[in-house]
């Protein structure tokens, strides 16, 4: 059985307001239906305006959709209290695009990886169980003490990925995770990344408008455009015959890739 199971999920904006009434709703994603295997690294891309950000919101119930529906491990995730989505939670977690403005920056970077197994109640001891998902991600015990403001912009997107894993969850959702990196540290961003998954079997979903980027990581790929998957291959096959005008438009905006195995 699969991980994560979409069906039919469509979205639309609700139109601006007019002097003359109100402009046609905006359809962001229009009927999509998919699976997610347990330990998959998929990659989302398109330009932007595609739906993949709000797909995203979608599948960490942050968004409600309009129809359709999603599911995990065959229970129904719907948007509602933080309470009712504890167990989502717990095997669902998500990587941020901006980790510096996800950061408190009140609180030690100690502070903000146990933070989340408090709040989710999650039975362990939150110290060690930070320094560990520190560690994982190439973090000394060092930084344990150190606030955002004292991070480099990599260093602050590892501490959002530990935050992310110190639960163990099941899957990652990631949003442009190395967009605002320059391009050593996003290499070193995608190989912690992929470490993580291998070691762990843990799967990701990586959101891009890059597909270089998510050539690097991801064995499978959709590519999205006016809210639809017009490609959905291994990442492999789309470098090397890509089928839709979309997804070759995207290869030629990208430097020279080589698929993740």
């Amino acid at each position: 059985m699969s991980f994560l199971t979409v069906r039919d999920l469509s979205h639309s904006y609700r139109g601006a307001r007019r002097m003359w009434g109100r402009a046609p709703d905006l359809p962001v994603l229009q009927s999509l239906s998919f699976d997610l295997a347990a330990g998959e690294r998929v990659g989302i891309v398109g330009m932007s305006g595609s739906g993949k950000s709000t797909l995203l919101r979608c599948l960490m119930a942050m968004g409600r959709p309009q129809s359709g529906e999603i599911r995990c491990n065959g229970r129904l995730v719907v948007m509602g209290r933080p309470a009712s989505l504890r167990w989502y939670r717990r095997v669902v977690q998500y990587v941020p695009q901006d980790p510096v403005a996800s950061l408190e920056p009140r609180m030690t970077v100690a502070q903000l990886v146990a933070e989340p197994l408090r709040r989710l109640r999650i039975d362990c001891d939150p110290q060690s169980r930070a320094q560990e998902a520190l560690e994982s991600v190439g973090l000394g015990s060092q930084y344990l003490s150190r606030r955002p403001d004292e991070l480099s912009g990599g260093q602050a997107q590892r501490v959002a990925i530990a935050r992310a894993i110190a639960m163990r969850p099941a899957f990652l959702m990631t949003d442009e995770p190395v967009s605002g990196l320059d391009m050593t540290v996003r290499a070193q961003v995608v190989q912690v990344l992929r470490d993580l998954s291998q070691t762990h079997g843990t799967g990701i979903v990586m959101v891009a408008h890059d597909i270089s980027v998510v050539a690097a990581l991801c064995s499978r790929t959709m590519v999205m455009e006016h809210g639809r998957i017009v490609e959905d291959r291994p990442t492999s096959e789309i470098l090397k015959a890509p089928h839709h005008p979309h997804t070759r438009q995207l290869l030629e905006a990208a430097p020279p890739l080589v698929a993740a195995a």
